[in-house]
């Protein structure tokens, strides 16, 4: 069985209530999306059903999830909603859904499937940072130790 994580894109997009597949999701998320369809209830309808489960992710995934968006480069642009979401797709073995491209290059690089919601999706990248000062390039990103700009990132692919 395959199964379906949901990121708040896909609240906003309908996704969950066009559909009556089992889907999850992080309590992370339900916080941040549970005002969308509060006057009819279609949030509250999708739970009683049984067609959306909350789950907390356990904290090894979050850990692994953590690791993987510092190696990629992302970790400055994943949120704690972010981060959940990807560790529930670890801990079920699930497909993500999700248009954020943060979310996308982290989960690929975890070798998960990415389904995009209105896009057509990323392609896996790696980052590398460069300093727009001096033109050098780093690994990691900060502070450029030669002139002290701070410093942005690209593709290491270009």
């Amino acid at each position: 069985m395959v199964f379906r994580i949901l990121d708040a894109t896909s609240f906003y997009a309908g996704i969950p209530f066009l559909s009556q597949d089992i889907n999850y999701t992080t309590p992370l998320v339900f916080e941040e999306v549970k005002h969308i369809k509060k006057d009819h209830g279609a949030i509250t309808v999708l739970i009683e059903s049984d067609r959306l489960k909350i789950i907390e992710p356990e904290k090894k995934f979050i850990e692994m999830t953590l690791e993987k968006s510092e190696e990629t480069g992302d970790h400055h642009h994943l949120s704690k909603e972010d981060v959940s979401v990807i560790a529930l797709g670890l801990q079920l073995g699930g497909e993500l859904v999700t248009d954020d491209f943060a979310v996308s290059n982290v989960a690929k690089h975890l070798n998960l499937k990415v389904i995009p919601v209105m896009t057509k999706g990323a392609n896996k990248v790696s980052w590398v940072y460069f300093c727009p000062g001096c033109k050098s390039n780093f690994s990691k990103d900060s502070i450029c130790p030669i002139c002290g700009s701070k410093l942005m990132r690209k593709s290491s692919k270009r």
